[in-house]
């Protein structure tokens, strides 16, 4: 039988309290290095994400291309279960690749774009030209990103899709409680 490698909890008690530490199982991960020991794994993974930035941008026109598509066969053919997930899909990586990829404007977008998919009630009965801004305005700031983050556009392009989106979820989530929790919950995004 192999021994119990997991460190105790340990409990101190006092006159009118206890404190109880439990095991921290990383310490046997961290690896201890030398003061003199050059290598610096953050500079390394820093240097890792300069060299792959020059891909970045077609990275982030592949990711736009893949929302553009997804939204167009929604409107085609409906949301089937199907183009639900592959929309959402592919808004919500968008808002997660995009701060990376450099775009953080577009994230805010399509956050709002995630929210309006996550958070409508019926999605058939989701403006159509709701979506079609997100889908728009996310590629518009991708492509432009350079010229209209300098003028502010992007930031107040996706600061009034959050205002509509919000405005529409609030609507339509009058009697679900728990979704509008979440709709009035402040966004994560970058730059929102």
């Amino acid at each position: 039988m192999a021994a119990d490698k997991q460190p105790a909890l340990k409990v101190e008690t006092f006159a009118d309290y206890q404190v109880i530490t439990p095991p921290n199982p990383l310490r046997a991960a961290v690896r201890r290095v030398a003061d003199d020991d050059k290598d610096d794994p953050v500079a390394r993974a820093e240097q890792a994400l300069a060299d792959l930035s020059g891909e970045f941008n077609d990275w982030m026109a592949t990711e736009c291309e893949r929302l553009a598509a997804a939204h167009a066969a929604i409107v085609k053919n409906g949301f089937t279960p199907q183009a639900r997930e592959e929309f959402f899909r592919a808004a919500h990586d968008v808002k997660g690749h995009a701060a990376t990829f450099g775009y953080p404007i577009a994230a805010a977008a399509a956050e709002s774009l995630s929210r309006i998919i996550e958070h409508a009630p019926s999605l058939d009965q989701v403006p159509t030209d709701l979506l079609a801004y997100h889908v728009s305005a996310i590629q518009a700031i991708v492509r432009e990103h350079k010229r209209i983050d300098k003028l502010g556009m992007a930031d107040e392009l996706s600061r009034k899709l959050r205002g509509m989106a919000d405005k529409y979820l609030v609507t339509v989530n009058q009697d679900r409680p728990e979704h509008l929790e979440a709709i009035l919950a402040p966004s994560i995004a970058p730059n929102d």
